[in-house]
């Protein structure tokens, strides 16, 4: 009876002995992975989080991993040696799903890293900043979240009313920069106070989001929109959250003055005047910046370049194959992004100079390891001039025409930062070394 006892037991040991040697196994194995990937965001420069991100608490974490499955990106968190790891951080863009999901509140939203701040404006308890009449919401106060941006836009604009307005004048109430979750919420509480306002958008309605991959889930949790009331957006894609502005502004005749970029900002009296780059200029007693963090890309402004095809960031390469595609500029953020390319899709780069002087070494070796196998190939000397449908049209310094089949092209051309921007309007600028936001909706 004592033996089989024995054998009974030895035996249970053993399973729970080889339960444990497949688990560690697979978690060593799956960790590996993570390494991996790891290593290839440090080599694209996609590892440090170019905004608002999850910071982990490691004492905290039970690795349920509910923060992975439940981003709507690809392969920006993983868990690695027992622990949630960020991987490729840069292309975190802040809706908070990792938040909302972690059954421990081991995650928190933070700008700027330890060794890597982030600039961040002085805002006062109202949005104000320290140029009275200038307030900001929205991302660019570090603030990310749609759900919250929408909140902000709605309490500049409260605040604003509650400050008092001038009743009479001759410019505008308000004029707001900036057509994203913000400032489509301040446009619809402007509307809602009666007031005469103006909003004016560099690109698209919808600003940031307008950028994100057509198929991107970017609300997790409702949001309270002025004058539609709450809606119940989780897990809308791009394309629903678009149509639901869409329509709530057209059905309070709201227009916003899209591919409008404000120059500059300049006190005029008791109020500002506002410069476009279309040399228009604009009178009003206060100002509502609800413009995004990541710059204003420069534009080629070429026939064509308003096609649905041109893109200014490249997001989600591993979704794009067999495909035709032109990458236009010289730097690092172009030649990595026709390097992630290139293994699935004809590339060719096009670059105005006669060699590559501003890219890291590393990326020097690799473009020209891929150029020397055939996998991409490099027009130098060369300017896009056109882009159609179904194909680009290039020029050479030479003056020699080139027509390419196309079905991609992404500009990479610079652009102007927005701290730059509100540099040269006189709002203080202070830099921030992880800094948790204190609100996550």
């Amino acid at each position: 009876m004592l033996f089989e006892q024995l054998i009974i037991y030895g035996a249970v040991l053993l399973f729970c002995v080889s339960v444990v040697y497949f688990y560690l196994k697979k978690e060593k194995k799956a960790s590996n992975i993570v390494k991996a990937k790891i290593e290839r965001a440090k080599r694209f420069g996609l590892h440090e989080p170019a905004s608002l991100h999850p910071r982990i608490d490691l004492n905290t974490c039970i690795k349920s991993a509910s923060c992975v499955s439940n981003c709507p990106e690809q392969d920006i968190l993983g868990i690695l040696d027992g622990g949630g790891t960020l991987i490729n951080a840069s292309n975190c863009v802040g809706h908070g799903a990792c938040f909302h999901s972690c059954p421990v509140e081991a995650i928190s939203l933070v700008i700027g890293t330890e060794k890597r701040g982030m600039e961040l404006p002085h805002l006062n308890e109202f949005y104000e900043s320290n140029i009275k009449g200038i307030y900001i919401a929205g991302e660019l106060g570090g603030m990310g979240l749609i759900k919250n941006s929408v909140e902000q836009g709605q309490l500049a604009v409260d605040n604003i009313v509650k400050q008092g307005l001038k009743k009479g004048s001759s410019g505008y109430d308000i004029i707001i920069v900036g057509a994203g979750p913000a400032g489509i919420s301040a446009s619809l509480t402007a509307k809602k106070h009666g007031l005469k306002f103006l909003t004016l958008e560099q690109d698209s309605l919808g600003g940031s989001v307008y950028n994100y991959p057509r198929s991107k889930i970017v609300m997790t949790t409702y949001m309270d929109l002025p004058l539609h009331g709450k809606a119940k957006l989780n897990g809308a894609s791009k394309a629903e959250l678009l149509d639901l502005w869409y329509a709530v502004l057209s059905k309070n005749d709201i227009t916003v003055h899209e591919q409008t970029k404000v120059d500059s900002i300049q006190p005029d009296g008791n109020g500002f005047k506002v410069c476009t780059a279309k040399g228009d200029e604009y009178w009003t007693q206060k100002v509502l910046l609800a413009i995004g963090r990541r710059g204003s890309p420069r534009k080629l402004n070429i026939p064509g370049e308003q096609l649905e095809k041109v893109a200014y960031r490249l997001l989600e390469p591993e979704r794009i194959a067999e495909k035709k595609i032109v990458v236009v500029g010289g730097g690092d953020s172009a030649v990595e992004a026709a390097l992630m390319l290139a293994d699935e899709n004809e590339v060719h780069i096009s670059y105005r100079k006669f060699a590559f002087s501003r890219i890291r070494h590393e990326n020097r070796e690799r473009l020209n390891y891929a150029v020397g196998k055939g996998k991409l190939k490099v027009i130098y000397n060369s300017n896009l001039v056109k882009i159609e449908t179904d194909k680009v049209h290039l020029k050479t310094v030479a003056g020699e025409d080139m027509t390419l089949e196309n079905d991609l092209v992404y500009i990479f051309a610079g652009g102007e930062m927005p701290m730059q921007f509100l540099k040269k309007t006189g709002v203080r600028i202070s830099k921030r070394f992880g800094y948790t936001m204190r609100k996550y909706g």
